[in-house]
């Protein structure tokens, strides 16, 4: 049976249905996570959240609109997304009351300058790629935007800002892995 099928079934609370969903949805799910989130326990997590997600609003699913793994993929991106930020704020929230109670190391100046040398680099492989490549990374990864916002902010399809990220990411890659 197929996962569309599967899905109109789980809404209507069939268990052996979901059983089956799941076998079919959990790998691509915990894929996509593990790519988003790279820890593997938080992804196990994420994507058990996931499923129960899909098992609960399974009745908003409208196979009119899209293919269920689409739109469970949807709900694993989102999710993912969403743990990174949380987990950014946390650290962030954490840095910013240590450095309340903290008094600066001995080296901090050293720090400081490999800081700023680090940043420099940074922005020198970002002037290597192209505007369009430039554009699209800076909106994901500095104002912290999906690839959907992003192509929505840009008035651009989906899989040309897919295509633009993955590209301007390998340069990017090569870039500072060729100066490290």
């Amino acid at each position: 049976m197929e996962a569309d099928e599967l899905l109109v079934l789980v809404a209507g609370g069939d268990q052996r249905a979901f059983e089956q969903l799941y076998g079919l949805v959990s790998g691509p799910v915990f894929g996509l996570v593990r790519r988003v989130v790279r820890d593997p326990a938080q992804s196990e997590e994420v994507t058990q959240e996931v499923l129960l997600e899909a098992w609960r609003s399974a009745a908003r699913f409208d196979p009119g609109r899209g293919s269920a793994l689409s739109w469970i993929l949807t709900l694993a991106h989102r999710r993912a997304v969403d743990r990174v930020r949380s987990a950014r704020a946390a650290v962030d929230r954490e840095q910013r009351e240590g450095r309340r109670y903290h008094d600066p190391a001995f080296d901090q100046v050293s720090e400081e300058v490999e800081a700023g040398l680090e940043r420099e680099l940074v922005r020198r492989c970002l002037n290597r790629l192209t505007a369009l490549q430039r554009q699209s990374v800076t909106l994901a990864y500095y104002d912290g935007y999906t690839y959907r916002e992003v192509a929505e902010r840009l008035s651009l399809p989906l899989g040309t800002v897919k295509t633009r990220m993955r590209d301007g990411l390998t340069r990017l890659r090569h870039c500072l892995g060729g100066a490290a």
